[in-house]
């Protein structure tokens, strides 16, 4: 019997820009990656200082999935926060 390698996985990630408030980004994680408000404002201060935070680890569907909606809810309130996802 042959082992199965693990499937790939992708890191989702919030890029900082100058416009997004932080408690747009402080409710999209807790919205979309099921954070509490401790977890997501350390995170959002990582984006802040450091131009980027992990958000979470999924598959690539999730991933996608992830990206497509946090894009899109930033779209709608008129932020230009991006989200993007890595291979790990």
């Amino acid at each position: 019997m042959l082992a199965a390698d693990p499937p790939p996985v992708y890191k989702v990630v919030l890029i900082n820009d100058d416009f997004t408030p932080m408690e747009f980004v402080i409710f999209i994680l807790q919205h979309f990656f099921h954070l509490n408000l401790d977890e997501s404002t350390r995170i959002m201060l990582k984006i802040h200082h450091e131009g980027r935070g992990i958000c979470g680890v999924y598959s690539k569907d999730v991933a996608l999935t992830k990206v497509d909606q946090v894009s899109m809810a930033a779209k709608n309130a008129g932020h230009p926060l991006q989200c993007i996802m890595e291979a790990e």
